[in-house]
Protein backbone atom coordinates (compact mmCIF):
# COMPACT_ATOMS: atom_id res chain seq x y z
CA UNK A 1 0.00 0.00 0.00
CA UNK A 2 2.77 2.11 1.21
CA UNK A 3 4.77 1.28 -2.51
CA UNK A 4 1.16 2.12 -4.47
CA UNK A 5 1.33 5.88 -2.13
CA UNK A 6 4.34 6.29 -3.03
CA UNK A 7 3.83 5.94 -6.77
CA UNK A 8 1.04 8.26 -6.72
CA UNK A 9 3.07 10.74 -5.40
CA UNK A 10 5.35 10.79 -8.34
CA UNK A 11 4.68 13.15 -11.33
CA UNK A 12 4.63 10.40 -13.88
CA UNK A 13 1.79 8.27 -12.40
CA UNK A 14 -0.46 10.06 -14.26
CA UNK A 15 0.84 9.63 -17.20
CA UNK A 16 1.47 6.09 -16.39
CA UNK A 17 -2.32 5.40 -15.58
CA UNK A 18 -3.58 7.02 -18.68
CA UNK A 19 -1.31 4.88 -21.05
CA UNK A 20 -2.60 1.86 -18.92
CA UNK A 21 -6.41 3.23 -19.20
CA UNK A 22 -6.07 4.16 -22.87
CA UNK A 23 -4.38 0.35 -23.33
CA UNK A 24 -7.70 -0.94 -21.05
CA UNK A 25 -10.16 0.78 -23.42
CA UNK A 26 -8.85 -0.13 -26.57
CA UNK A 27 -8.58 -3.64 -25.29
CA UNK A 28 -12.27 -3.32 -23.91
CA UNK A 29 -13.93 -1.75 -26.41
CA UNK A 30 -11.89 -1.37 -29.54
CA UNK A 31 -10.85 -5.61 -29.66
CA UNK A 32 -7.51 -4.24 -29.93
CA UNK A 33 -4.79 -7.28 -30.92
CA UNK A 34 -1.97 -5.73 -27.99
CA UNK A 35 0.88 -7.67 -30.04
CA UNK A 36 -0.36 -6.49 -32.69
CA UNK A 37 -0.51 -2.85 -31.72
CA UNK A 38 3.07 -3.26 -29.78
CA UNK A 39 4.87 -4.47 -32.86
CA UNK A 40 3.64 -1.71 -35.43
CA UNK A 41 5.67 1.30 -36.23
CA UNK A 42 3.31 3.21 -37.22
CA UNK A 43 2.91 5.09 -33.39
CA UNK A 44 6.57 4.67 -32.24
CA UNK A 45 7.76 7.07 -35.11
CA UNK A 46 4.74 9.07 -34.07
CA UNK A 47 6.11 9.07 -30.71
CA UNK A 48 9.44 9.55 -31.73
CA UNK A 49 9.20 12.34 -33.56
CA UNK A 50 6.72 13.99 -31.49
CA UNK A 51 9.03 13.28 -28.60
CA UNK A 52 12.55 14.90 -29.52
CA UNK A 53 10.07 18.56 -29.69
CA UNK A 54 8.41 17.30 -25.96
CA UNK A 55 11.10 16.90 -23.93
CA UNK A 56 12.45 20.29 -24.23
CA UNK A 57 8.74 22.12 -24.19
CA UNK A 58 7.79 19.90 -21.00
CA UNK A 59 11.33 21.50 -19.39
CA UNK A 60 10.42 24.82 -20.45
CA UNK A 61 6.75 24.55 -19.17
CA UNK A 62 8.13 22.97 -15.71
CA UNK A 63 10.29 26.67 -15.16
CA UNK A 64 6.93 28.22 -15.86
CA UNK A 65 7.27 29.18 -19.26
CA UNK A 66 5.61 28.12 -23.07
CA UNK A 67 7.14 27.51 -26.44
CA UNK A 68 5.14 27.10 -29.34
CA UNK A 69 7.00 28.88 -32.41
CA UNK A 70 8.66 24.96 -33.10
CA UNK A 71 5.63 24.42 -34.89
CA UNK A 72 7.36 26.50 -37.74
CA UNK A 73 10.83 25.32 -36.67
CA UNK A 74 10.42 21.98 -37.75
CA UNK A 75 9.88 22.79 -41.40
CA UNK A 76 12.60 25.80 -41.24
CA UNK A 77 14.90 22.80 -40.16
CA UNK A 78 13.46 20.81 -43.03
CA UNK A 79 14.04 23.40 -45.53
CA UNK A 80 17.22 24.69 -44.63
CA UNK A 81 18.97 21.29 -44.84
CA UNK A 82 17.02 21.05 -48.18
CA UNK A 83 17.55 24.11 -49.94
CA UNK A 84 21.61 24.24 -48.65
CA UNK A 85 22.62 20.54 -49.44
CA UNK A 86 19.91 19.81 -52.24
CA UNK A 87 19.24 23.06 -54.09
CA UNK A 88 22.42 24.49 -54.14
CA UNK A 89 24.62 20.94 -53.74
CA UNK A 90 26.55 22.04 -50.58
CA UNK A 91 27.70 19.28 -48.35
CA UNK A 92 25.00 17.72 -45.87
CA UNK A 93 27.06 18.81 -42.97
CA UNK A 94 26.46 22.49 -44.64
CA UNK A 95 22.31 21.83 -45.05
CA UNK A 96 22.70 20.13 -41.26
CA UNK A 97 24.30 23.09 -39.44
CA UNK A 98 22.77 25.81 -41.09
CA UNK A 99 19.30 23.60 -40.18
CA UNK A 100 20.50 23.66 -36.47
CA UNK A 101 21.72 27.21 -36.35
CA UNK A 102 18.17 28.32 -37.69
CA UNK A 103 17.03 26.78 -34.30
CA UNK A 104 19.53 28.61 -32.09
CA UNK A 105 19.01 32.00 -33.54
CA UNK A 106 15.65 31.62 -33.15
CA UNK A 107 15.59 30.33 -29.56
CA UNK A 108 17.71 33.41 -28.56
CA UNK A 109 15.35 35.91 -29.94
CA UNK A 110 12.56 33.60 -27.94
CA UNK A 111 14.72 34.07 -24.40
CA UNK A 112 15.93 37.23 -25.48
CA UNK A 113 12.73 38.98 -25.34
CA UNK A 114 11.05 36.29 -22.86
CA UNK A 115 13.70 37.95 -20.03
CA UNK A 116 13.84 41.44 -21.41
CA UNK A 117 10.12 41.97 -21.36
CA UNK A 118 6.93 41.71 -19.55
CA UNK A 119 4.79 40.17 -22.70
CA UNK A 120 4.02 36.46 -21.72
CA UNK A 121 6.26 33.88 -23.55
CA UNK A 122 2.94 32.49 -25.08
CA UNK A 123 2.75 35.85 -27.02
CA UNK A 124 6.38 36.00 -27.77
CA UNK A 125 6.38 32.66 -29.45
CA UNK A 126 3.17 33.19 -31.42
CA UNK A 127 4.87 36.04 -33.17
CA UNK A 128 8.13 34.32 -33.72
CA UNK A 129 5.94 31.04 -35.16
CA UNK A 130 4.20 33.39 -37.73
CA UNK A 131 7.27 35.09 -38.45
CA UNK A 132 8.85 32.00 -39.43
CA UNK A 133 6.14 30.79 -41.31
CA UNK A 134 6.29 33.73 -43.76
CA UNK A 135 10.40 33.65 -43.70
CA UNK A 136 10.17 30.35 -44.52
CA UNK A 137 7.72 30.25 -47.39
CA UNK A 138 9.05 33.55 -48.78
CA UNK A 139 12.75 32.47 -48.30
CA UNK A 140 12.01 29.34 -49.94
CA UNK A 141 9.85 30.68 -53.12
CA UNK A 142 12.80 33.55 -53.29
CA UNK A 143 15.48 30.86 -53.10
CA UNK A 144 14.21 28.15 -55.21
CA UNK A 145 11.21 29.11 -56.79
CA UNK A 146 9.03 26.43 -55.24
CA UNK A 147 7.69 25.42 -51.90
CA UNK A 148 9.08 21.74 -51.86
CA UNK A 149 12.82 21.37 -52.20
CA UNK A 150 14.17 17.17 -52.69
CA UNK A 151 17.65 16.35 -51.37
CA UNK A 152 19.66 13.02 -51.37
CA UNK A 153 21.90 13.12 -48.28
CA UNK A 154 25.00 10.75 -48.37
CA UNK A 155 25.19 7.09 -46.75
CA UNK A 156 26.37 8.20 -43.44
CA UNK A 157 23.78 10.77 -43.05
CA UNK A 158 21.24 7.94 -43.75
CA UNK A 159 22.33 5.59 -41.21
CA UNK A 160 22.54 8.32 -38.40
CA UNK A 161 19.25 10.43 -39.26
CA UNK A 162 17.38 8.98 -41.67
CA UNK A 163 17.71 5.31 -41.80
CA UNK A 164 14.41 2.96 -41.28
CA UNK A 165 15.46 0.10 -39.15
CA UNK A 166 13.66 -3.07 -40.07
CA UNK A 167 12.19 -1.89 -43.09
CA UNK A 168 9.72 0.26 -40.84
CA UNK A 169 11.29 1.65 -37.40
CA UNK A 170 12.62 5.17 -37.92
CA UNK A 171 16.47 5.53 -37.08
CA UNK A 172 15.12 8.87 -34.97
CA UNK A 173 13.73 6.38 -32.05
CA UNK A 174 17.01 5.98 -30.77
CA UNK A 175 17.73 9.54 -30.52
CA UNK A 176 14.43 9.78 -28.52
CA UNK A 177 15.28 7.71 -26.62
CA UNK A 178 18.80 8.60 -25.74
CA UNK A 179 17.93 12.03 -25.13
CA UNK A 180 15.25 11.24 -22.66
CA UNK A 181 17.68 9.65 -20.94
CA UNK A 182 20.03 12.86 -21.28
CA UNK A 183 17.16 15.26 -20.50
CA UNK A 184 16.09 12.80 -17.68
CA UNK A 185 19.82 13.08 -16.05
CA UNK A 186 20.22 16.73 -16.45
CA UNK A 187 16.57 16.79 -14.96
CA UNK A 188 16.69 14.73 -11.93
CA UNK A 189 20.53 14.23 -11.59
CA UNK A 190 22.10 17.56 -11.41
CA UNK A 191 21.53 20.84 -10.55
CA UNK A 192 19.70 22.33 -13.58
CA UNK A 193 16.67 20.62 -12.76
CA UNK A 194 16.62 21.91 -9.31
CA UNK A 195 17.06 25.71 -10.80
CA UNK A 196 14.32 24.52 -13.27
CA UNK A 197 11.80 23.55 -10.34
CA UNK A 198 12.76 26.30 -8.32
CA UNK A 199 12.10 28.72 -11.38
CA UNK A 200 8.90 27.23 -11.77
CA UNK A 201 7.40 27.84 -8.65
CA UNK A 202 8.41 31.34 -7.99
CA UNK A 203 10.68 33.11 -11.16
CA UNK A 204 11.81 35.64 -8.13
CA UNK A 205 12.33 33.61 -5.33
CA UNK A 206 14.90 31.38 -7.77
CA UNK A 207 16.47 34.88 -9.02
CA UNK A 208 17.14 35.86 -5.24
CA UNK A 209 18.63 32.62 -4.37
CA UNK A 210 21.18 33.10 -7.05
CA UNK A 211 19.94 30.79 -9.73
CA UNK A 212 20.60 32.34 -13.17
CA UNK A 213 17.00 32.42 -14.24
CA UNK A 214 17.95 34.31 -17.26
CA UNK A 215 20.84 31.89 -18.78
CA UNK A 216 18.53 28.94 -17.96
CA UNK A 217 15.64 30.70 -19.49
CA UNK A 218 17.31 31.51 -22.65
CA UNK A 219 18.98 27.94 -22.78
CA UNK A 220 15.75 26.31 -22.25
CA UNK A 221 14.41 28.27 -25.83
CA UNK A 222 17.40 27.19 -27.42
CA UNK A 223 16.53 23.68 -26.82
CA UNK A 224 12.75 23.90 -27.76
CA UNK A 225 13.94 25.58 -31.03
CA UNK A 226 16.66 23.68 -31.87
CA UNK A 227 15.03 20.18 -31.24
CA UNK A 228 12.43 20.84 -33.37
CA UNK A 229 14.76 21.96 -36.06
CA UNK A 230 16.37 18.35 -35.43
CA UNK A 231 13.39 16.57 -36.06
CA UNK A 232 12.67 18.87 -39.95
CA UNK A 233 16.09 18.03 -40.56
CA UNK A 234 16.01 14.46 -39.95
CA UNK A 235 12.50 14.51 -42.10
CA UNK A 236 14.17 16.05 -44.88
CA UNK A 237 16.75 13.38 -44.63
CA UNK A 238 14.60 10.36 -44.66
CA UNK A 239 12.20 11.16 -46.95
CA UNK A 240 14.58 12.68 -49.27
CA UNK A 241 12.76 16.01 -49.46
CA UNK A 242 11.02 19.12 -47.33
CA UNK A 243 7.94 21.29 -48.02
CA UNK A 244 7.44 24.63 -46.05
CA UNK A 245 3.89 23.50 -44.71
CA UNK A 246 3.52 20.92 -42.00
CA UNK A 247 4.89 21.57 -38.41
CA UNK A 248 1.48 23.49 -36.85
CA UNK A 249 0.04 20.14 -35.92
CA UNK A 250 3.06 19.78 -33.62
CA UNK A 251 2.02 22.17 -31.41
CA UNK A 252 -1.39 20.77 -29.98
CA UNK A 253 -0.18 17.13 -30.29
CA UNK A 254 3.38 18.26 -27.97
CA UNK A 255 1.50 20.24 -25.77
CA UNK A 256 -1.14 17.64 -24.93
CA UNK A 257 1.86 14.96 -24.26
CA UNK A 258 3.10 17.23 -22.11
CA UNK A 259 0.26 17.88 -20.08
CA UNK A 260 -0.95 14.23 -20.35
CA UNK A 261 2.35 13.58 -18.72
CA UNK A 262 1.89 15.42 -15.56
CA UNK A 263 3.51 18.61 -16.53
CA UNK A 264 0.87 21.75 -15.26
CA UNK A 265 0.46 24.80 -17.34
CA UNK A 266 0.98 26.78 -14.37
CA UNK A 267 4.64 25.03 -13.79
CA UNK A 268 7.05 23.54 -11.06
CA UNK A 269 5.71 20.02 -11.24
CA UNK A 270 6.61 17.58 -13.64
CA UNK A 271 9.16 15.00 -14.41
CA UNK A 272 10.78 13.39 -18.03
CA UNK A 273 9.42 9.95 -17.32
CA UNK A 274 6.04 11.00 -16.73
CA UNK A 275 6.91 13.41 -20.72
CA UNK A 276 8.23 10.42 -22.24
CA UNK A 277 4.67 8.42 -21.18
CA UNK A 278 2.81 11.16 -22.12
CA UNK A 279 4.15 11.29 -25.17
CA UNK A 280 3.53 7.38 -25.64
CA UNK A 281 0.13 7.53 -24.46
CA UNK A 282 -1.14 10.47 -26.98
CA UNK A 283 0.95 8.34 -29.87
CA UNK A 284 -1.25 4.90 -29.07
CA UNK A 285 -4.49 7.23 -28.73
CA UNK A 286 -3.98 8.60 -32.07
CA UNK A 287 -2.61 6.54 -34.06
CA UNK A 288 -3.51 2.96 -32.24
CA UNK A 289 -7.44 3.17 -33.37
CA UNK A 290 -6.48 2.30 -36.22
CA UNK A 291 -5.99 -1.15 -34.84
CA UNK A 292 -9.08 -1.08 -33.12
CA UNK A 293 -13.07 -1.42 -34.43
CA UNK A 294 -13.14 2.33 -33.28
CA UNK A 295 -14.72 4.74 -35.79
CA UNK A 296 -11.83 7.07 -36.86
CA UNK A 297 -13.76 10.31 -36.03
CA UNK A 298 -13.89 9.69 -32.63
CA UNK A 299 -10.63 9.86 -32.00
CA UNK A 300 -10.30 14.14 -31.14
CA UNK A 301 -13.01 12.77 -28.92
CA UNK A 302 -11.19 10.60 -27.05
CA UNK A 303 -7.93 12.71 -26.87
CA UNK A 304 -10.33 15.65 -25.55
CA UNK A 305 -11.56 13.00 -22.84
CA UNK A 306 -8.00 12.34 -22.01
CA UNK A 307 -6.57 15.65 -21.68
CA UNK A 308 -9.21 16.64 -19.61
CA UNK A 309 -9.16 13.47 -17.06
CA UNK A 310 -5.04 13.82 -17.15
CA UNK A 311 -5.31 17.60 -16.26
CA UNK A 312 -7.92 16.40 -13.40
CA UNK A 313 -5.54 13.68 -12.51
CA UNK A 314 -2.02 16.43 -12.61
CA UNK A 315 -3.90 18.47 -10.00
CA UNK A 316 -4.92 15.57 -7.62
CA UNK A 317 -1.79 14.08 -7.56
CA UNK A 318 0.03 17.33 -7.02
CA UNK A 319 -2.11 17.60 -4.21
CA UNK A 320 -1.63 14.34 -2.81
CA UNK A 321 2.12 15.05 -2.98
CA UNK A 322 2.68 18.40 -1.15
CA UNK A 323 0.51 17.14 1.18
CA UNK A 324 2.74 14.42 1.76
CA UNK A 325 6.40 16.45 1.92
CA UNK A 326 5.74 17.76 5.21
CA UNK A 327 4.66 14.57 6.93
CA UNK A 328 7.77 13.13 5.43
CA UNK A 329 10.33 15.73 6.59
CA UNK A 330 8.84 15.72 10.25
CA UNK A 331 9.04 12.32 10.24
CA UNK A 332 13.31 12.69 8.92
Amino acid sequence: MDFFGTFLRRPAAASILSLLGVLVFYVVFGGVDVGRLAGAASWVNFAANLGIVALPLGLLMISGEIDISFGAMIPAGSMATAILSGYYGLPIVVGMAGALGIGIIVGLVNGYLAIRTTVPSLIITLGTLVAMQGIVLAGSVLLTGNAGVAVTAPGWAKFAFGQLIGGSHQVIIVWWLVLTVVFAFVMHRSRYGNWIYAMGGDKLSARNAGIPTDRVTVLLFVLSATSAAFVGMCQAILFNSAQVSGGMGYIFNAIVSVVVGGVLLTGGFGSVPGIFFGTLTFAIVSQGIYFTQIDRNWSNLIIGVMLLVAVAMNESLRGLALRYSPRKKARA
